[in-house]
């Protein structure tokens, strides 16, 4: 499909895309192509091609802030690289928080960080709660929620709801990305099951393993991610939040360019979403 074409669709209102697909653009550059493609918000991980900072200046703020109302795209979530387990991550934590809120952003995306084999696993997640924990008051107040993404050494939900039990908080929830579950032989059902209601964000995108046994990334329905599924389960769930593409040209140079993918993806997430799935 052409921009062109995108740019005449109408679409469900809550697809987003990550600026992690424009690496080379500034911000305005990509939130002007997102909306011109018929996206309606915007998951924030880079700006100006950079990750987000968290100590970024108040000034710098202000011109972020301008820049979004002049798009007119919502901030669907501001993404982090905080890891839960890390060193001191809980200054970070309460700095992206009020990035969110200045920016109107509903969300702070968070990742769980690694873990240990038991015995010591449980203690890992404890302390990963207590970060959590003791942020809920500052999120409460900014009201912005905190979302642990399905990565890293959380890529099974399995993972993320173990961590997610420890915080009953509403405030508290998962960023459940579409490839890291499946690679971990995780089906859409089993991830539903864990996760469920604390899904805060839908992260999509396909991939599909090489013969060396690592995985392509691939524009959407090309590979054998079961991301059609996965949105089946939401929406029969009634699923009040974003869907977000997030097409990492970022860390993946060689893949199709967001003027080849974005268009994709919001026309084949549109059609799936158009039948009822």
């Amino acid at each position: 499909m052409s921009p062109a074409t995108a740019e005449r669709r109408s679409v469900p209102s809550r697809i987003a895309f990550s600026t992690l697909a424009f690496p080379d653009a500034t911000l305005a550059a990509a939130l002007s192509a997102g909306r011109r493609w018929g996206y309606s918000g915007v998951e924030l991980r880079l700006i100006d091609g950079e990750l987000i900072d968290p100590e970024l200046p108040a000034a710098r703020r202000a011109q972020v802030r301008q820049t979004l109302a002049a798009a007119g795209l919502p901030v669907v979530a501001v993404d982090s690289s905080i890891r839960l387990t890390g060193d001191d991550p809980g200054p970070d934590l309460r700095r992206f928080l009020q990035l969110a809120s200045d920016w109107e952003a509903p969300l702070v995306r968070v990742f769980g960080g690694d873990l240990d084999p038991p015995p010591t696993r449980q203690d890992r997640l404890r302390a990963a709660a207590r970060v959590l924990e003791e942020a809920v008051p500052l999120a409460a107040r900014l009201g912005v929620a905190i979302g642990v993404e399905t990565h890293d050494a959380f890529s099974a939900s399995s993972a993320v709801a173990d961590l997610l039990a420890l915080v009953p908080s509403d405030l508290v929830g998962a960023v459940w990305d579409s490839h890291h579950p499946h690679r971990m032989g995780e089906t859409p059902a089993e991830v539903y099951a864990n996760l469920g209601p604390r899904v805060l964000l839908a992260q999509v995108k396909d991939a599909r393993r090489t013969p060396d046994g690592d995985w392509q990334l691939v524009l959407l329905g090309a590979g054998e991610v079961p991301v059609r599924d996965m949105l089946g389960l939401l929406a029969a769930a009634g699923y009040p939040h974003w869907i977000s593409v997030e097409w990492e040209k970022r860390w993946h140079p060689e893949i199709e360019d967001p003027e080849v993918a974005l268009p994709q993806h919001l026309e084949l997430l549109t059609a799936w979403l158009e039948s009822d799935l």
